[in-house]
């Protein structure tokens, strides 16, 4: 997909929950080390939900801080999309409670999910909504409480994710200019056991087994889906450049899923660009899945990183295995 889908961020939002953990945290019961961690990953901290915080209780202060950057109330908004993997409950989507706590009825609300490809996902979904002219004000949202689906003894996994919200606002672009530039989406479901949740679905409903024997948790292909990340994220930089008829160097920011330090790093020395041309927060937020992309870019907007007319690239490798990658002029 390579056209003008007319559609521009009209506000960002972020939230974190307050409680940190460092990597002593995990060395102090898992066999593991700070040494270990920080040069495989990149990671010094994440946050984890407090008790009884919930995915869509984050979206909604994520949402508020957008709605607040943007200058909208609540009832502006015509839709809303929410990509998460870790919704409050199997049935109903994350979206509808959010919609809900946001005091809202009647709009569409609905969840997606292509794990940390998923904002991008919300945001070309979007984009096509609006370009239809059916909707004017469409909240697109990643929210994840990874902790919660994250083993605490697995230590190859446990260290790995945190817990996060993010939130941008999509309208109709009023100048011709500006929005989404380029756009293109792909998956490979043969590779769906990269990163997956073996139990708790239709495929191996939850049982004494599936509890027992910890299936309910995340498992990863970590060697596998290191190498699929290295090449797809590369493979969909390239693309959007080509597509798009630019270079790296006409970016003003380039912000890719925070997983890994090595992978970003890896994109970042082949394109030959300087570090701050390169998003990074992986080491203070870890790998937040669906949120991560949204915090990075609202970090960016608000620190004054990104300001309107740039151009900046938003690019994901996540669990399906999915991607994504869009070009836009804010």
């Amino acid at each position: 997909m390579g056209q003008h889908l007319g559609a521009i961020i009209a506000g960002t939002g972020s939230y974190t929950p307050q409680e940190v953990l460092d990597n002593d945290y995990f060395a102090s019961y898992l066999d593991t080390s700070a040494e270990w961690i920080l040069p495989r990953t990149g990671i010094r901290t994440r946050h984890r939900v407090a008790e009884g915080e919930t995915t869509a209780m984050m979206a909604k202060v994520a949402t508020e801080n957008a709605l607040e950057n943007a200058g909208m109330a609540a009832s502006d908004l015509d839709h809303i999309i929410v990509g998460t993997v870790t919704a409050d409950r199997p049935l109903p989507s994350a979206a509808c409670v959010l919609q809900n706590l946001l005091g809202l009825t009647g709009i569409p609300a609905w969840d997606l999910q292509a794990a940390c490809s998923g904002l991008v996902y919300g945001m070309v979904i979007a984009g096509t909504l609006i370009q239809t002219e059916l909707y004017r004000n469409i909240l697109v949202v990643g929210a994840e409480a990874l902790t919660r689906i994250t083993d605490p003894e697995d230590r190859n996994t446990a260290v790995l994710f945190g817990d996060a919200a993010a939130a941008v606002i999509m309208q109709p672009s009023p100048d011709p200019s500006r929005g989404i530039l380029h756009s293109h989406l792909g998956s490979d479901g043969s590779k769906y056991d990269y990163v997956w949740i073996p139990g708790g679905g239709s495929a191996e409903p939850a049982s004494e087994k599936t509890v027992h024997e910890r299936l309910h948790y995340m498992k990863m292909r970590g060697r596998e889906l290191f190498k699929f990340a290295v090449h797809t994220m590369q493979a969909s930089i390239d693309r959007a450049l080509e597509e798009s008829g630019l270079q790296a160097d006409d970016l003003k920011l380039i912000i890719p899923h925070q997983s890994n330090l090595r992978i970003i790093e890896s994109c970042r020395t082949r394109l030959g660009l300087p570090r701050e041309k390169m998003a990074v927060n992986v080491d203070r937020f870890g790998n937040t899945s669906t949120a991560s992309i949204g915090l990075s870019l609202d970090e960016a907007w608000r620190d004054g990183t990104l300001s309107e007319g740039d151009l900046v690239m938003l690019v994901a490798v996540g669990g399906g295995i999915t991607w994504g990658a869009v070009i836009l002029r804010l």
